[in-house]
C-alpha cells in the first residue's frame, strides 16, 4: 500500500480527526435523549417505582422468620435509603467510590434506629453499643438468624440482616436501572438476589410464595420490556428512518397496554392458583445448618441417681435384648467436676462434649472387641440420654416417633454416648450394632502406662481427697497398682447405703461438701454416686485422667438371646481410666451392698489401710505432686477469661475489614482499569495508534477532571477547547505533534512515540497540578471517560447504520429508475 493510501486509511479510522457525518449531525439534532444523558421525568419515575416494587415483593419472604413488624421497618428503611442514594448519585453524577461511601454512611447513621433500636438512645440516636452491634452484625447476624429459634425479630442485631440486605440491593438495583442504558437488565440481579436471600434465610412457612413469585416475575418482565422499547425508540430517534411522532406514541401506548394486561392476567392466575393450591413447605438454610448442641441445657444424669433406687427400684425402665454377659449399658460419660456436680464438658475440649448429628450408619470408631446387635424397648424410662453399650456402628429408631427421634439424634464417637434432644419416652424402641471392648486383666495392664488424655480441669476438689489419695496409692510401682489400691481402699474400707428407710444415714449428692464429709467421717458411708466421684477425683489428683460413667447392669444376666429387663435397682456408677493401647478400663470403687455399717461396733475408716502401704512420716514431701497438677490447670485460666475479649476484637476487626474492602475494592478496580487502558494505548501494535492513544489519554484525563470534549471535531479544534481550561499545559502543541505523526509520511519512529508520550505525561501532570487534592481524587475515581468512550462508539455505530440504510435506499431507487 502506498503512503497516500496508508494515510487515507488512518484518516478514515480516526474519528477525532474528521468532521461529523451527516448522520452524526442528524443524531445530534434529533429531539430524542442522547445515550449519555441522565434519565429525568416520568422515565426516571417508572424505573424507580418498578425497582421499589420488586424490592418490596422480595423482602416479604423475611416475614415468617422474623415475625412482628420490626423487620418491615428495617427493610422499608433500607429501600428508602437506597432510593435516596441512587437519586443523589444521578443528580450529582457520583462515581462508584461515592456511591459506596454514601451506602456505608447511611448504614451507620440510620442503622441504629432501623436495625438495633433497642441499643440506640431514645430508639433513634446512635450509641457506642448500637454502632458495635452494627459492626459485628455484618459478620455474625447471618448466623444468628439461622441458629436462633424463629421468630428471631426480637433478638438483638438480627434486624441487621433485612436492613443491610435491602440497603445494598436497593442501592445497586435502582442505580443500575437509572444510570445504565443498554444494560439496564443488570438491575434485576440485585432484586433477584434479595428475593433468594429472603427465601434462604426464612422458614418452612411460606408467605404466599406463588403470588410473590408471579408478581415479582410480572413486574420484572414488564419493566424490562418497557426499557427495551425505550432503548429502541431512543436509537431510532437519531436516524432518518423513524415513524411519525403520532405513530410512535400510538405504538408506545399499545405496548404498554399489552404489558399491563399481561401483568393483570398473571396476577389473577396467581391469586386463583394460591387460593386452590394447598399450603406446602420448603427447604431452607436454617434446616440444613444445625446450631451447636449445648450440653448445659441438659442436667447431669448423676444428679438423679438416688431417684432410680428410691422411686423406680422395682420398675422396669427398659428392656434389652442381645446384651452380652458382663456388658454394661452406658447412659452418660462425665469428665468435668466443678465442686457441685460431675457433668459432661460442654465445650468439647476433651471430646466428651463433641456431639454430632448422625444417620443410620456411624463411622467406625476403630474399637476392638465383641460385636453385638442390641434391641431396646423403652418402658418407664424418660430423658435425653440414650441407654447404649460399647461403641456404635449403626443406630435405628423404630415406632411412631422414629423419624422425629432420628432427626434429633446426636452421638459422641469418643465416649460412645448418644442422646436425643426430643427425649425418650414410653413406647419408643431402637436397635443398634455395636462393638463392646474386652476387659483386660491386671497382668495385661501391669505393662501398660496411662494414656495422658486432655480432660477439663476439676474445681472445688476438697483437700482431704488429695491427701487421702496419696495415702491410698502408697508406694505402688505401676499405674494399675496405684489405681487398684485406691479402688480397693474405697470398696473395702467403706460402707454401702442408699440412705433409704431402714438403711444407715447417707445423704444424696456429690458436691464438694458431700465428698469432704464422706472421706472425713469416721465411717465412709455412701453409694455409687459418692464412691465413683471420690475415686475419679483421687485418681485425677495423682495426675492421671479419669471419668465417671453412669449406666446400668443387672445382678444376673439373662443371656444374649433373652430379653433382659432393666430396673432402677440396676443403676450404677463406675470409674474409667485410660491405659495405653487398651483404652478406657472400668473400676468399681463402691462397697458391696451387704457391706453395711454396724451401729454397735462401728468399723473405723482406717481399718482397710493395712492393705496399702502407708506414706512416709513427713507427709508433706509426697504432697508436692498435687500442687504441680493444679498449677498446670491454672495455666489454662487466662484462655477462658480472654475468650470473649478475642471474640469481640476479632468481630470488630472483621467488620472493619469488610467495610474497608467494600470501600477500597472500587478504588482498586478503577485504578486497574485505567492502568490497563493506558498500557494498551502506549504499546499498541501500530506506531500511529500509539500516538493516537496518547492524544486519547489527554482527552480522557481532561474528561475525568470535568472538561468535556466536543464530538466529531479535529484534534486541533478539540485542543482549543482544552487549552481554554488548561492554558499552561501546552495541549495545542501536542495536537499538532499527533497530527504530524499520524498523517505524516511513513510511520512515526519509536523515538517520536516516546517523545510524544513524554509530552502527554507532562500535560497530564500540568492538568492535575491545576486542581485541588479533592478534585484529583474525584478524577482518579471517575468513570466519566469510560462512559464518554462508550457513548462515542454507540454514536459511530448509529451513524454507520444510517449510512448503510441510506445507501440501500439509494441503490433501490436507482434500480427502480432503470
Amino acid at each position: 500500500m502506498s503512503d497516500p493510501s496508508r494515510r487515507a486509511a488512518r484518516r478514515a479510522a480516526s474519528p477525532s480527526s474528521r468532521p461529523a457525518s451527516a448522520g452524526g449531525r442528524r443524531a445530534a439534532a434529533a429531539p430524542g435523549r442522547q445515550p449519555g444523558a441522565r434519565r429525568t421525568g416520568w422515565p426516571l419515575a417508572i424505573d424507580c417505582l418498578a425497582m421499589v416494587a420488586l424490592l418490596i415483593v422480595a423482602v416479604l419472604g423475611f416475614g415468617p422468620a422474623f415475625g412482628g413488624t420490626g423487620w418491615m421497618v428495617a427493610a422499608g428503611g433500607g429501600i428508602l435509603l437506597g432510593l435516596a442514594i441512587a437519586l443523589l448519585s444521578v443528580a450529582f453524577r457520583w462515581n462508584v467510590f461515592f456511591v459506596v461511601l454514601g451506602t456505608i454512611v447511611a448504614y451507620f447513621v440510620f442503622g441504629s434506629a432501623l436495625a438495633v433500636p433497642s441499643r440506640a438512645l431514645l430508639g433513634v440516636i446512635p450509641t457506642g453499643q448500637s454502632l458495635r452491634d452494627l459492626v459485628l452484625g455484618i459478620v455474625f447476624s447471618w448466623k444468628d438468624v439461622l441458629t436462633l429459634q424463629a421468630p428471631v425479630g426480637g433478638f438483638p442485631s438480627t434486624l441487621v440482616v433485612p436492613f443491610l440486605s435491602t440497603l445494598v440491593a436497593s442501592v445497586m438495583a435502582i442505580t443500575f436501572a437509572v444510570r445504565f442504558r443498554r444494560a439496564a437488565a443488570w438491575a434485576l440481579l440485585p432484586a433477584t438476589a434479595l428475593l433468594v436471600t429472603a427465601i434462604v434465610f426464612g422458614t418452612k412457612e411460606t408467605a404466599a410464595p406463588l403470588v410473590q413469585g408471579l408478581v415479582f416475575a410480572g413486574v420484572a418482565l414488564g419493566w424490562w420490556a418497557w426499557r427495551r422499547f425505550e432503548n429502541r425508540a431512543e436509537a431510532a430517534a437519531g436516524t432518518a428512518v423513524t415513524d411519525s411522532t403520532k405513530d410512535a406514541a400510538r405504538l408506545r401506548s399499545v405496548r404498554l397496554a399489552t404489558g399491563a394486561g399481561l401483568l393483570v392476567v398473571a396476577m389473577g392466575v396467581g391469586l386463583t392458583a394460591a387460593a386452590v393450591t394447598p399450603m406446602s413447605t420448603r427447604d431452607v438454610l436454617r434446616d440444613q445448618i444445625v446450631p451447636p448442641l449445648d450440653l448445659h441445657d441438659y442436667a447431669s444424669p448423676l444428679v438423679g441417681f438416688r431417684k432410680y433406687v428410691r422411686d423406680d427400684k422395682d420398675v422396669t425402665l427398659f428392656t434389652v435384648k442381645g446384651l452380652p454377659d458382663g456388658a454394661r449399658v452406658r447412659l452418660a460419660t462425665l469428665d468435668q467436676y466443678d465442686g457441685i456436680v460431675y457433668n459432661v464438658a460442654g465445650d468439647g475440649s476433651s471430646g466428651s462434649g463433641t456431639f454430632s448429628r448422625i444417620s443410620d450408619t456411624i463411622p467406625s470408631s476403630g474399637a476392638q472387641g465383641q460385636s453385638a446387635s442390641i434391641d431396646v424397648t423403652v418402658d418407664d424410662y424418660s430423658g435425653v440420654w440414650i441407654p447404649d453399650a460399647g461403641y456404635l456402628d449403626s443406630f435405628q429408631f423404630e415406632g411412631p416417633r422414629a423419624q422425629d427421634l432420628a432427626e434429633s439424634l446426636h452421638y459422641n464417637s469418643v465416649t460412645g454416648v448418644a442422646l436425643t434432644t426430643l427425649g425418650l419416652q414410653s413406647g419408643d424402641s431402637y436397635s443398634f450394632d455395636t462393638v463392646i471392648p474386652a476387659k483386660p486383666n491386671d497382668e495385661q495392664l501391669e505393662r501398660k502406662g496411662i494414656d495422658q488424655l486432655s480432660l477439663p480441669k476439676s474445681n472445688g476438689v476438697p483437700d482431704e481427697v488429695t491427701a487421702l489419695a496419696i495415702q491410698f496409692a502408697g508406694e505402688a510401682q505401676s499405674p494399675i497398682a496405684e489405681v487398684r489400691n485406691i479402688e480397693t481402699s474405697l470398696s473395702q474400707g467403706g460402707f454401702f447405703s442408699h440412705g433409704l428407710e431402714g438403711e444407715a444415714t447417707s445423704r444424696a449428692g456429690h458436691g464438694a461438701e458431700r465428698i469432704a464429709s464422706l472421706v472425713g467421717a469416721d465411717q465412709m458411708i455412701g453409694d455409687d454416686e459418692q464412691y465413683a466421684v471420690t475415686m475419679a477425683l483421687m485418681v485425677r489428683s495423682l495426675g492421671m485422667p479419669a471419668r465417671v460413667v453412669m449406666g446400668f447392669y443387672p445382678k444376673e444376666y439373662a443371656g444374649q438371646d433373652a430379653e433382659q429387663p432393666i430396673t432402677g435397682d440396676d443403676v450404677h456408677a463406675w470409674v474409667e481410666v485410660p491405659f495405653q493401647g487398651v483404652g478406657w478400663v472400668a473400676f468399681d470403687p463402691t462397697p458391696p451392698e451387704d457391706q453395711v455399717p454396724l451401729e454397735e461396733a462401728p468399723k473405723p475408716k482406717s481399718d482397710p489401710k493395712a492393705q496399702v502401704l502407708q506414706p512416709p512420716p513427713p507427709p508433706q514431701e509426697p504432697a508436692e505432686l498435687p500442687p504441680d497438677i493444679r498449677t498446670d490447670d491454672t495455666d489454662q485460666d487466662p484462655i477462658v477469661t480472654t475468650d470473649w475479649t478475642w471474640v469481640l476484637v476479632l468481630g470488630i476487626g472483621g467488620g472493619i475489614l469488610v467495610l474497608a474492602l467494600l470501600l477500597l475494592a472500587p478504588v482498586v478496580l478503577i485504578g486497574l482499569l485505567k492502568a490497563r487502558r493506558r498500557k494498551q494505548r502506549r504499546f499498541a501494535p501500530v506506531p500511529a495508534d500509539r500516538v493516537s492513544g496518547g492524544w486519547d489519554e489527554i482527552v480522557d484525563r481532561a474528561g475525568d477532571f470535568g472538561t468535556r470534549s466536543p464530538r466529531g471535531v479535529t484534534r486541533r479544534e478539540n485542543a482549543l477547547v482544552l487549552e481554554s481550561a488548561y492554558p499552561a499545559a501546552g495541549i495545542g502543541s501536542a495536537a499538532r505533534s499527533a497530527d504530524s505523526a499520524v498523517f505524516g509520511p511513513g510511520d512515526p519512529t519509536p523515538e517520536q512515540v516516546d517523545a510524544f508520550w513524554s509530552e502527554v505525561d507532562s500535560i497530564v501532570a500540568s492538568m492535575a497540578g491545576s486542581k485541588s487534592a479533592w478534585q484529583r481524587l474525584r478524577a482518579r475515581l471517575s468513570l466519566r471517560s469510560f462512559q464518554e468512550r462508550a457513548a462515542e462508539r454507540r454514536a459511530q455505530r448509529a451513524a454507520r447504520r444510517t449510512a448503510a440504510r441510506a445507501a440501500g435506499r439509494g441503490g433501490a431507487s436507482e434500480g427502480g429508475a432503470r
